[in-house]
């Protein structure tokens, strides 16, 4: 036999506000729970087949319990719809087409309806309260946040957040710092991600804007935006640099990130356990900031390559190591804070690098022009490395090297570009016999030298080169240090073509170009649809 509900119309409104209270969702959403829950008891009890409401007034609590019925001149559907003389029954203007209200009487809950109806809040409840999370996080992100850890689970770290729990991934964590269930964190939110067993909310200690923060909570000229951190590159849990300007000339951006004694970083070092940090005067002037970035080591010369995004460092022979630093941090965070490869290299080996190119560009220029070996190194001492520079660059730039004039300076011209004319020729032999086809030689800024390249690749048609992206064809090499104290490198092979210094912009270009056929082809293949129709 089912019980009567015992709870009256006042407990209704007091457990919905109770609900709402500890959930902190809007009171109206768990009315609407309810509501939603007392509708499906009653199609339970009524059938389920009928159209039943069900009105709870968050005020009274008075429950309205009705049948919504069509009136239709035929009933087909004894559930939904009712003939014109039994509408008039329960409403006396009603016409055809009317949905009108039929009102049932209220419903006892058995144990089963009142297990079901109790699931049905609770689910509508959790949404909420997960969909209250999500709202309340998804803004958040780059933000500190204190929490306390709930468990360790695989070595991820879970943390209480008050209304929300996140996750601190091993990765994400300082290396060998040790947290305990009950310890209290601070830790940066990386993002938040709505997933249906509610917002999964990524923290990290490890990430430089963590360090970036805790500076801001420490110095109030960087919250002030007086002082700005630019640049910064961790360790995580060993070393770290930071790159600091001032917007204002009477305050010194190092000294007020190290505060009195060292206290403002010392309270940052501190919550990173341990780990030194090197707070640098930040300069717009790259090679100015190289130097910076690269201390305590002392650095003799800075030789920028824009092209290639590469700074070569030359260093006094007794400071080597340190400027690479332990298994080469000093070189890899200062890498990070410039976001340029750096090679480092003594001057010994400078020296030798150079003795090196000069030699190989002066036998270049020897074989490729015909000239004799004091003339090939002059033109290589007044800076001239490739026969393009010779053949394009303005005579009188050549005319002017001691003992050089107008005339010779024409004829080194002529011969530069018969010798390029050569190097092309050689080039597309090369790259017929490798089976590319003539018609990639068509396509913007492909070079026959560039074609052999793409040959040896197994590109050898418009379709393999349509079939690449950009960043596999123009790419350019990623050179980072190995860690260990010395200069080699671990490099990826980047684009086909990285070699060649090719931009992004052109990269696309010759891509697109390379893929014009395919749409061309479809444009045909409607023309020749269409043309039986004419």
């Amino acid at each position: 036999m089912a019980t009567a509900v015992t709870a009256n119309r006042a407990e209704l409104i007091a457990i919905a506000n109770a609900v709402a209270s500890e959930k902190m969702i809007d009171k109206a959403i768990v009315i609407e729970a309810m509501e939603d829950a007392i509708q499906r008891a009653a199609r339970s009890r009524y059938g389920a087949e009928n159209d039943i409401r069900a009105k709870l007034d968050p005020n009274t609590g008075d429950l309205r319990l009705w049948r919504v019925v069509e009136v239709v001149e035929a009933v087909d559907d004894y559930f939904k719809q009712v003939n014109l003389k039994e509408a008039q029954k329960l409403q006396k203007d009603a016409v055809v087409g009317d949905f009108i209200v039929d009102p049932l009487p209220p419903i006892e809950f058995g144990r089963i309806a009142a297990q079901a109806a109790k699931q049905v809040i609770f689910q509508k409840v959790r949404d909420a309260e997960r969909e209250r999370q999500y709202e309340e996080f998804k803004d958040r992100a780059n933000e500190i946040i204190t929490g306390v850890v709930k468990r360790v689970e695989f070595g991820h770290v879970v943390v209480d957040l008050g209304r929300a729990e996140g996750v601190i991934r091993r990765d994400a964590q300082i290396p060998r710092e040790v947290v305990r269930v009950g310890d209290r964190v601070r830790s940066l939110i990386l993002k938040v991600v709505r997933e249906n067993r509610g917002p999964q909310i990524f923290l990290s200690r490890a990430h430089p804007d963590f360090m970036k923060k805790l500076f801001a909570q420490e110095v109030p000229e960087i919250y002030d935006g007086i002082i700005e951190i630019k640049a910064a590159a961790r360790d995580p849990g060993s070393r770290a640099k930071i790159g600091v300007i001032s917007h204002d000339s009477s305050i010194d951006p190092v000294g007020a990130c190290v505060g009195m004694k060292g206290s403002r970083v010392q309270a940052v070092v501190q919550e990173m356990q341990g780990e030194k940090i090197d707070i640098i005067p930040w300069s717009e002037d790259t090679a100015t900031f190289v130097v910076n970035a690269l201390q305590p080591a002392t650095v003799s010369r800075v030789v920028i390559d824009e092209e290639e995004s590469r700074i070569e460092v030359v260093v006094p022979d007794d400071q080597l190591s340190l400027a690479i630093g332990r298994r080469g941090q000093n070189v890899r965070l200062a890498s990070q804070l410039t976001g340029s490869a750096i090679d480092i290299m003594t001057e010994a080996d400078a020296s030798e690098k150079r003795q090196k190119e000069f030699v190989e560009r002066s036998e270049m220029f020897q074989n490729e022009l015909d000239v004799d070996e004091t003339l090939a190194q002059l033109l290589v001492a007044e800076g001239f490395g490739a026969l393009e520079e010779v053949a394009y660059v303005d005579p009188a730039e050549i005319a002017v090297i001691e003992g050089f004039d107008e005339e010779l300076g024409a004829e080194l011209q002529s011969r530069a570009q018969e010798a390029l004319e050569r190097r092309e020729e050689k080039n597309r032999e090369e790259r017929r016999a490798l089976g590319v086809e003539d018609d990639l030689a068509t396509m913007p800024y492909l070079t026959e030298a560039m074609l052999v390249t793409l040959g040896k690749a197994g590109i050898k048609t418009l379709d393999d080169l349509a079939d690449l992206a950009t960043d596999e064809l123009v790419q350019k090499k990623r050179q980072e240090q190995r860690r260990r104290a010395d200069s080699t490198r671990a490099e990826d092979k980047g684009g086909v073509l990285a070699e060649y210094s090719l931009s992004e912009e052109q990269g696309n270009e010759i891509i697109m170009a390379a893929r014009a056929h395919w749409f061309e082809d479809e444009d045909n293949g409607e023309d020749a649809v269409a043309e039986p129709s004419q």
